[in-house]
């Protein structure tokens, strides 16, 4: 039996590369007005607002432009927003393993879908940010996850729990400041192409080289 039971991983810049913020790549793309969108993330910051808050009022920035679900494929296509080198044959070898996967991120279901459209047969629980379009692609519906920044790690532990596994078993793949938290709970934590020196310093693995493949001779070891 594998030591590791479960691995999650973020999706901007871990499972998916050319993004580091699906959130910011948008706002760009979609023009939106950035003095907003500051104050916006000033009220969650200062806790005056929750994640969720925050979360909604960003997409319904999107809404007012009368962004369609074609419009977010055409800002990820000219991104060039790709799944990560390495990442299928790494999801393969794990499921091989009988390892659950999860994924938990702040991101959108949307930037998934677009890289991994079959990610049902990969993934266990997908903690995301969900949109929904109607027939015309516009925007009906959003659920905004809880899970992200200081609450990744609160996703963490409810699969744990559920499926009678140790946070020892544990393995989280992330790459930036919100997944610090999340990372100090997993047996296993491991900083991929890191943007953040913090996460760096409390990664149990500094992972530099741009292949997911790399993580699997720390995980199956």
């Amino acid at each position: 039996m594998p030591k590791y039971k479960l691995v999650c991983f973020d999706v901007d810049g871990t499972l998916v590369d050319n993004i580091v913020f699906s959130w910011q790549l948008l706002h760009d793309y979609f023009k939106t007005d950035k003095e907003r969108r500051e104050k916006a993330r000033a009220k969650y910051l200062s806790g005056e607002a929750d994640y969720v808050e925050w979360a909604r009022h960003d997409i319904g920035m999107w809404a007012e432009k009368k962004a369609k679900k074609q419009d977010f494929i055409k800002a990820l296509r000219q991104s060039n927003v790709k799944l990560m080198n390495g990442a299928l044959e790494t999801l393969k070898a794990l499921k091989e393993k009988g390892i659950k996967l999860a994924i938990i991120s702040g991101s959108l279901n949307i930037i998934l879908e677009y890289v991994l459209p079959d990610y049902k047969d990969y993934f266990d629980d997908v903690f995301l940010s969900w949109l929904y379009f109607d027939k015309d692609g516009n925007i009906t519906k959003i659920e905004a996850t809880e899970f992200d920044m200081m609450k990744k790690a609160d996703a963490l532990k409810l699969i744990a729990k559920r499926e009678k596994i140790s946070l020892s078993e544990c393995v989280f793949i992330g790459d930036h400041h919100n997944d610090v938290e999340i990372a100090k709970e997993a047996g296993l934590s491991i900083a991929f192409d890191c943007k953040d020196e913090t996460l760096k310093k409390v990664a149990d693995v500094v992972i530099e080289k741009k292949d997911l493949r790399e993580t699997l001779k720390h995980i199956l070891k």
